[in-house]
């Protein structure tokens, strides 16, 4: 199971993409953009393991580009704005002002919406109609949506051991199945899977 973690900042992104290569295959200046704004929307905002935010936007971006293959360059500057209404005052009017409707789009369909109420369960039932909704949502917005949950998920031995179980279960159920009719996606869920198959029995 490949894990992607060598891009930690824009400049290291675009650099390897140069050396390799693929920078031939990617509008360059689009996702600079693209990560320029995600880096100051989301600030100094921190993942749950500490880390800068930006690291987890440039793992689901190396995901698609090294991984998968990807070289659109509205899901590519998507992936890297997938949060920002979610997580950060940014809206979609100030996507689509800076990045025109298509890649709104993409935003728009990977942004989990309010919970209906305060309590855990709202929280669990809403974002539960979130990922099902997903099953409507169009292929690009889907490739996001992968790229994004790989990142979440490669290193899934580093978190809390309920955490862990949880996120298993809800990634085999809703995710998984979204992969299927993306080939690469299928081969890294399917080695993901088996390599934490021990929570399978703990769920």
């Amino acid at each position: 199971m490949e894990v992607f973690t060598r891009w930690r900042t824009w400049d290291a992104a675009r650099a390897d993409l140069e050396s390799s290569g693929d920078a031939a295959r990617v509008d360059l200046g689009a996702l600079a953009a693209a990560a320029q704004a995600a880096e100051r929307w989301h600030g100094d905002q921190l993942r749950p393991t500490g880390v800068p935010y930006v690291e987890h936007l440039l793992e689901a971006l190396e995901v698609l580009v090294r991984g998968a293959g990807v070289t659109d360059t509205a899901v590519l500057s998507a992936v890297l704005l997938h949060d920002v209404v979610e997580d950060t005052p940014a809206t979609l009017a100030d996507v689509e002002a800076a990045f025109g409707p298509e890649v709104t789009e993409l935003v728009d369909w990977v942004t989990k919406p309010p919970a209906g109420g305060a309590g855990r369960q709202a929280k669990r039932a809403a974002k539960s109609a979130y990922l099902r909704r997903l099953r409507d949502a169009p292929p690009e917005a889907v490739l996001v949506k992968l790229a994004d949950r790989v990142s979440n998920v490669q290193r899934l031995d580093r978190m809390p051991p309920d955490f862990q179980r949880r996120y298993y279960a809800e990634t085999v159920t809703y995710i998984v199945p979204l992969a299927e009719p993306h080939p690469w996606f299928a081969a890294w869920y399917g080695e993901w899977r088996e390599a934490f198959s021990g929570l399978r029995w703990t769920t």
